[in-house]
């Protein structure tokens, strides 16, 4: 066991390392490289066409280097959700986020990239399946159709991984791959096309003719604390409750004493885990830009992502201190949640705010946590990762605190640079209400119709006979759905430990390790 912890470690600083370098590359070439071509001062010169390719060149290698950095979260993500699990889940948890990224890969390519991204109508998009007649470049960013499919799909894979860490330990795989079918393909992108697609009508409100004209303002989310987080977070929760408890999970309204979630296999891995999704969420934020040129932009997002992190973390630390369970001691398990449920917050305002707006609402943010964790443990929902909080919660905090935190100094990106002649400004900046009004509209709708949705979609795969229902057998739940799904368990020195006999009772199944 020395010896696997070991080797865990110097992998794990291997990768971080790593990442480390290639950040300082990526960082060189956004000082250098714009200064070469362009300032904000000339956002709006006309350039030849010899310029523009240049321009469009390093706006795709930006994306594509976003891109990689978005899917490198999903190491993160089952680093978090493995060490967040019991034992005798983890290799569930492992095979789940791999053959889930497989998976939206395939249905992204061929029909949800086509909802979400194409022109169609207000609701969905319904040109370019399987990528097929698409442009070149994608509408006026001038990024190839493709480097822009790459970067969304790394988006449309973290919604789906979100989403299976409310349902650990007793979600069927059978069910999950029907679910996630139903996430990937269908959930996110059509609801996702409302506020992100060319003509969605969330995106368009507020504009001449379209959705709430007289409100002047159109719903904006720049890296998807709706679109994303909240989508995943609260088809989580439609999970969740369609699902039930884990066996044997007592909440602490039942049992002060011994009620509350059962404690994390390996706090280490889950730590390293959240550092990998901060990580790569330098490419999740200042990725949406979709432009090197936009200089200021980057680098203010960036900071403001930073900020939003760090505030995030030490409020909910703090919080748990002084009010949480473990009341006294310094708790990893909230102060991990608080620094992602930060990084959520953040990433629908972090082109519009100040540092300073970051941090108050990344300190928000960490209290949501804090205030979630413990609602669900009172309305018995268990939720083994805190997904609900940190990714739905958080989501919906993050998308509404648009409204009272813009500063009133930005407007948009753009591939040539930033376009500031029309800010968007919040209620605490003078802004008035109307920005806050189109925020909260824009979440309200996609929060019930995604919890609508999902939860007809989980209590229908639910109802289905064994193997494919959602719900895993009792006996294979109690003995570990590593050996009853997978025929493996994630330390070998286990394999001993495991309820053979509870998990194979009945002869109805061949023991896997001796068959």
């Amino acid at each position: 066991m020395l010896q696997l912890g070991k080797r865990n470690w110097r992998i794990g600083l291997a990768i971080f390392f790593g990442k480390i370098i290639g950040t300082f590359v990526v960082i060189a070439a956004m000082m250098i490289i714009p200064g070469m071509i362009a300032t904000p001062a000339h956002a709006a010169d006309t350039y030849t066409a010899h310029e523009t390719t240049f321009i469009n060149t390093v706006n795709t290698i930006w994306t594509l280097v976003a891109a990689f950095l978005v899917f490198g979260m999903q190491a993160g993500f089952v680093m978090l959700e493995a060490g967040f699990a019991r034992k005798k889940e983890t290799v569930n948890v492992l095979m789940e986020c791999i053959f889930d990224t497989c998976l939206c890969g395939i249905l992204f390519w061929a029909i949800g990239y086509a909802f979400m991204f194409s022109t169609g109508n207000a609701f969905i998009g319904y040109h370019w399946f399987f990528l097929s007649g698409a442009p070149a470049t994608y509408l006026a960013t001038g990024i190839p159709i493709l480097a822009h499919w790459i970067f969304q799909y790394a988006f449309a894979d973290t919604c789906s991984t979100i989403v299976s860490g409310a349902m650990i330990g007793r979600t069927s795989f059978r069910g999950d791959i029907l679910y996630s079918i139903g996430i990937t393909g269908f959930i996110y992108p059509i609801i996702g096309h409302w506020a992100w697609g060319p003509d969605g009508f969330l995106a368009l409100m507020g504009s001449k003719g379209n959705f709430l004209e007289s409100l002047g303002q159109g719903f904006r989310d720049f890296a998807g604390s709706t679109v994303v987080h909240t989508i995943g977070g609260i088809a989580s929760l439609a999970g969740a409750i369609v699902l039930g408890p884990r066996i044997g999970r007592v909440f602490r309204r039942d049992d002060k004493l011994k009620g509350g979630l059962p404690p994390a296999h390996n706090l280490t891995v889950a730590a390293v885990g959240a550092f990998i999704l901060w990580f790569g969420w330098y490419g999740f934020n200042p990725g949406s830009t979709l432009s090197a040129m936009d200089m200021q932009g980057i680098g203010r997002i960036a900071a403001n992502t930073t900020l939003a992190a760090c505030a995030g973390g030490m409020v909910a630390m703090y919080f748990a201190l002084w009010f949480g369970p473990t009341k006294g001691k310094f708790d990893v398990g909230f102060t991990v949640n608080g620094l992602l449920g930060g990084l959520v917050a953040i990433t629908c305002p972090c082109y519009w705010v100040s540092p300073l707006g970051a941090i108050l609402l990344g300190a928000i943010a960490g209290v949501v946590i804090f205030v979630g964790t413990n609602l669900l443990e009172y309305f018995r929902i268990d939720d083994p990762v805190g997904a609900v909080p940190v990714h739905g919660l958080c989501g919906i905090w993050g998308t509404i605190s648009l409204g009272f935190f813009a500063s009133g100094e930005y407007g948009a990106t753009g591939p040539t640079g930033a376009d500031n002649s029309a800010p968007v400004k919040g209620l605490f900046y003078g802004g008035g209400l109307d920005v806050l009004k189109a925020q909260f509209i824009g979440s309200f709708t996609i929060t019930v119709a995604t919890f609508v949705v999902a939860f007809a979609m989980m209590w229908i795969i639910n109802k289905m006979p064994n193997p494919w229902k959602l719900r895993v057998e009792d006996h294979g739940e109690k003995a570990g759905l590593d050996i009853f799904e997978h025929g493996a368990a994630a330390y070998s020195e286990d394999e001993d430990e495991i309820d053979i006999q509870g998990l194979f009772e009945g002869g109805s199944v061949k023991n896997p390790l001796t068959a």
